[in-house]
């Protein structure tokens, strides 16, 4: 009787044992499966590049052209020469944050003239070196330039003609777009002051001074 009483008990605790197990091991084996589901399955975050608001560069080299009208006054004869002038313009920035500083340089081409009784006077070319500062917001820049000025102002009169090279000032303000990174066009106004010279067909002395307006397309290297 006892044997058949300790047997029961033996059995009874085995198969406490073995029922234990299994149900341990389906616990352990379903956290395991859902761990591995949630490393599997889980979604992760989106990849992000921090960019600075303003990521439009004005520094470096560029070249570019002018389209544009002048008009001015010759010292001591009533003449006031207009016309279209065009030329090409070449230059380079530093940017330091929102603020831009610049050297430049232009040549142009100029169809100003004027004529008034037996006078006529015109200014075939002309052309600058300037230093720019301005304040950048964002693509769109708002400067100031100024510096050298030079160029050539003519005098014509009965079938006689005289030319003088001279050289001067200018001031200036412009605005600037970047259309893309690589492309801009602007906005300008000048006033040029050249200096005056002894005309020997006048009979005097003839500075030319004049203000333009012109436009221009610039490629950034």
């Amino acid at each position: 009787m006892r044997r058949l009483v300790v047997g029961a008990g033996v059995g009874a605790a085995l198969g406490s044992a073995v029922f234990g197990s299994a149900v341990f091991g389906s616990v352990v084996l379903g956290s395991v499966s859902a761990q591995a589901a949630d490393l599997n399955y889980a979604p992760r975050a989106p990849y992000t590049v921090s960019q600075p608001l303003n990521a439009y560069s004005w520094a470096g080299p560029y070249l570019g052209g002018t389209l544009g009208y002048e008009w001015g006054t010759v010292g001591n004869n009533p003449t006031k020469p207009s016309g279209l002038i065009g030329g090409v313009t070449a230059g380079y920035n530093w940017q330091t944050g929102p603020w831009v500083f610049g050297a430049e340089g232009d040549i142009n081409l100029s169809g100003a003239n004027d004529t008034f009784a037996p006078w006529k006077f015109s200014n075939p070319w002309f052309g600058t070196l300037r230093g720019r500062a301005g304040y950048a917001f964002n693509n769109i820049l708002f400067y100031g330039t100024g510096g050298l000025a030079f160029g050539s102002l003519r005098a014509e009169t009965f079938g006689l003609s005289e030319s003088h090279t001279t050289v001067g000032w200018t001031l200036g303000v412009g605005t600037e777009f970047g259309l893309a990174q690589n492309w801009t066009a602007k906005i300008e106004y000048l006033y040029v002051d050249l200096d005056s010279s002894n005309f020997v067909i006048t009979g005097a002395k003839n500075d030319y001074r004049f203000g333009l307006v012109r436009a221009g397309i610039n490629f950034h290297f």
